[in-house]
């Protein structure tokens, strides 16, 4: 595994081909296949889910794969505190050059679909399955939208059998 501990990488989280956010983030690995950034809440105050909120202080580990169809962020408050783990269900990640010495983009397209992993791992909980049904993704690429429901399949065995932090190393 590479470490890099000054490199200031840009993470953007694409959406419907429509880059939804992007943010800096500090560049803590890249094996060729993993990526692993830290990076503070990107969003405007605090985002209220009811089984977590997410909110100014927060720190996110993300870990990124350019093989996978999900992306994992790790949620801590800003006292180190585990909140716990969103799984975004995405195609597998890209990482494109600046081409000019400068460090690029991460880009993570999302399917729609997530999982929430509590802290302790007693809440498992999918998310957006009709926001998934609804892009039309199914019928638009059938393969897509298999690699990504098989995704989610596995990330929730996986958290729901005690795993799910395996595969993080």
């Amino acid at each position: 595994m590479r470490a890099v501990t000054s490199e200031v990488v840009r993470v953007r989280l694409v959406k419907a081909g429509r880059t939804k956010i992007g943010y800096p983030a500090r560049l803590l690995s890249d094996d060729g296949t993993h990526i692993t950034v830290r990076a503070d809440w990107a969003g405007d105050g605090v985002r209220d889910f009811g089984f977590v909120r997410f909110e100014p202080g927060d720190v996110f580990t993300e870990h990124y794969w350019r093989d996978r169809w999900y992306a994992i962020k790790e949620v801590r408050a800003g006292d180190g505190t585990l909140k716990g783990w969103y799984c975004d269900i995405t195609r597998p990640a890209v990482r494109e050059d600046a081409g000019d010495g400068a460090a690029g983009d991460i880009v993570s397209v999302d399917l729609d679909l997530d999982l929430w992993v509590s802290a302790d791992g007693s809440r498992v909980i999918r998310l957006d399955e009709d926001e998934f049904a609804a892009s039309g993704l199914a019928g638009q690429d059938p393969p897509a939208a298999d690699a990504a429901t098989r995704a989610l399949d596995e990330l929730e065995r996986l958290a729901r059998d005690g795993d799910f932090e395996s595969l993080l190393r």
